[in-house]
Parts: structure tokens; sequence; C-alpha cells
């Protein structure tokens, strides 16, 4: 354990085999897991804090038939449902919003809106970023010109346990939305969710992905089991368990935004404050798609308390 560490700290690249070793970290071991990924949190991110926030501009009645979501067609459940979210309605969320919808892709009509949302938050001094599914080049130009960001679209797991999570569309889809995005100059914002029963060879396998596909943000997301959802009767992650996710992302992925979202609260727990001693460098503030999530002023006020600042 002690050589893959130095190895990490001398800035070189780790085998998956090392990678594994660094998941199978016993309990004992952890304080030296965390030093060692807090030490590579500061050396690339210094001693900041990057903060974000989403809005569900569209809600339910989703085409697509992912297990773990909510919105989905195919699941039952109690969430709101309703159309794009009109242009006041987004502006009132706008100093931390990203924008998400529901569905396989927005449609030409809910692009164009979109568009013109973008520019105005834009002209506000926001960093878009916006989650639209399955998008081509140039639909993703249309944003970019109008002033997008960053596209957020995550693997969600590795190739091998994507299709026990999703049929109606492919691991192959999503990288074609990931490299248009790319190609029509686009930072990309490119995660997963943990805890739908995928082993630790699942999460070091999409690590690689994404560190193959350069993105430049990873959001690591942790499964909030919801009724009536085909994984509703999951457990919740142990929190160890979540929190070494945390750290083995930030030694395979070094120089990125390593961004903790869903489900912290709830998995977590008690160790949340873990999250940068870990090694992640960012989190979103807030309440997510459809899971609570905590508010900005207590983010505040614990990153305040562990001495980082904000970006």
């Amino acid at each position: 354990m002690n050589f893959i560490i130095d190895k990490a700290l001398n800035g070189e690249s780790l085998t998956k085999t090392e990678a594994l070793a660094i998941a199978e970290t016993d309990t004992t071991e952890i304080p030296l897991l965390f030093f060692a990924a807090s030490s590579l949190r500061t050396r690339y991110k210094k001693n900041s804090v990057d903060l974000c926030a989403i809005i569900n501009a569209k809600s339910g009645a989703c085409s697509e038939d992912c297990s773990y979501c909510a919105q989905s067609y195919k699941n039952r459940t109690d969430i709101a449902i309703y159309p794009l979210l009109n242009k006041d309605s987004v502006y009132a969320a706008a100093e931390e919003s990203l924008k998400v919808i529901s569905g396989r892709k927005a449609n030409m009509d809910e692009l164009n809106r979109i568009a013109a949302m973008i520019r105005d938050l834009k002209k506000m001094g926001i960093m878009p970023c916006a989650s639209l599914g399955l998008l081509d080049k140039d639909e993703l130009l249309l944003l970019k010109d109008n002033g997008l960001d960053r596209y957020h679209h995550n693997l969600e797991s590795s190739e091998r346990f994507f299709p026990e999570i999703c049929r109606t569309h492919t691991y192959y889809d999503k990288l074609k939305t990931i490299e248009a995005a790319k190609s029509a100059g686009l930072s990309i914002c490119s995660g997963g969710i943990f805890g739908m029963g995928e082993t630790w060879e699942d999460r070091i396998d999409m690590a690689f992905a994404l560190k193959e596909m350069d993105v430049d943000s990873i959001p690591i997301n942790f499964l909030v089991p919801i009724k009536g959802t085909a994984l509703g009767s999951m457990s919740l992650l142990e929190p160890l368990e979540a929190v070494k996710i945390i750290s083995l992302y930030r030694f395979l992925l070094p120089d990125r935004d390593i961004r903790v979202c869903g489900g912290r609260i709830q998995v977590l727990k008690d160790l949340h404050s873990f999250v940068f001693m870990a090694g992640a460098d960012s989190v979103m503030t807030g309440n997510y798609l459809t899971t609570t999530g905590r508010s900005y002023d207590d983010d505040i006020r614990l990153i305040k308390d562990l001495g980082l600042s904000i970006i």
C-alpha cells in the first residue's frame, strides 16, 4: 500500500491492479489513504473548493428505462411531472443553477428555448452547464454558440455493468455523446452513480474510461434507493466505502475536479465532513433532481470551518 501511495504522490499513473489494492484498503489504513488523497487534492487544487447547483428544468415521463431513476416511465414513483420550465422559473434559481432535463434528449424546440436561457445566464456571469441527453455535434454547437461552457453526461458505470441498469440506450451511445461534446469545444462533466450493485472493478474501469476521455469534472453520486424504481430495495453504501471511492478517484484522476453530488447526505451521514479529506475538491449544493441535498448555507459553513476557500 505504501508503495502505491508513494507512486501516486510522485505523479505516476497507477495500474488497475494497484487501483484495486486501494479499493481493498482496510479500516486501519483509511487515515493513510486520506492523507495521501488530501495531499493530491492540495497539490492540484490548492485550498479551493468549487460549488455548483442544479435545477431540474423538466421532470418525469422519461422514455428511458434507467433502473435507478425516479423519472423513468418504467418506474412508479411520486415525483412531480412537468414540462420544460419557463425562463422566469430558471432565472429565479440562476445564481446556483445547472440545468438538467428528463428524457432521452431535448427536442429542437426545447433546445432553442434552452439556448436562449444559456445566453442570458452567461450575461449574468454564470458558467452554464447543461445535461440534455444524447445530443449530436450540431445540437451541441448550437448550445456552444449561445454560451454553453460545459456539457454534463454521465457514463453512470462501467461498460460491463451498464446493461444491468439501462437497456433503452447503450454505453456506446454515451461515449458518442461525450465525443460529440468534446469536438464541439465543450468542457466535459461525466461520472457515475455508486451503490447500484457494481463491483470495485466496475468502479475502477469507469475511472479509467473517464481518464481516457480526458473529462474535466467527475461527479460522484451515491445511490439513494427510491421506492417504485427497480433499485428501490437496494441498501445504502456504507459511509467508509463511499469515502474510499472518493479517494480512489482522486488517485486515478489526480488533476481533475472530483465533485461529490447526489446521495452525499444520506450515505455519508456523520462522515460527511470527510469528503474533502478524502480527496474531493467540489460538491453540488442544494437539492438534487428528485432527492434532498444540503443547504447552501450549511455547505458554506462546513467549507469555512475546514479552512478551505470557495472558488
